[in-house]
């Protein structure tokens, strides 16, 4: 009778201690679900953090189309014709036949002229 009382006197087993699934220790075995007490409240909440985020995205979207206005594209703001004008240009060289004599001869400006400075009167 010895064994018996002890072996009902001690500690409780792992099996004992576990209540439903949860420790006894564990103030509220129901904490996880406390949230959907306050459902609405809840719902309320993620709902303004869901439009404050897409609120967020359009603002940055709008942030950075006007960037994009800002910016000169070529491609985008010059019309067609420009475009080919510039590739032709791109295309150019200067041909090497001429020499500066030739330039010079050929020249209409004044080689006695004054050097231009800005902002001084002569």
């Amino acid at each position: 009778s010895d064994v018996a009382n002890t072996t009902t006197s001690s500690p409780k087993s792992k099996e004992d201690q576990v209540v439903n699934g949860h420790d006894e220790k564990e103030s509220n075995p129901f904490a996880e679900y406390m949230w959907m007490e306050n459902e609405e409240d809840f719902n309320r909440q993620v709902e303004e953090e869901l439009q404050e985020q897409e609120f967020l995205d359009r603002c940055f979207q709008e942030m950075l189309d006007e960037e994009d206005q800002d910016w000169f594209i070529p491609s985008r703001d010059l019309p067609q014709g420009i475009g080919q004008l510039q590739q032709q240009l791109n295309g150019l060289s200067v041909a090497e036949g001429h020499t500066s004599e030739d330039i010079l001869s050929k020249s209409n400006l004044n080689p006695d002229a004054k050097e231009f400075v800005p902002g001084v009167k002569y």
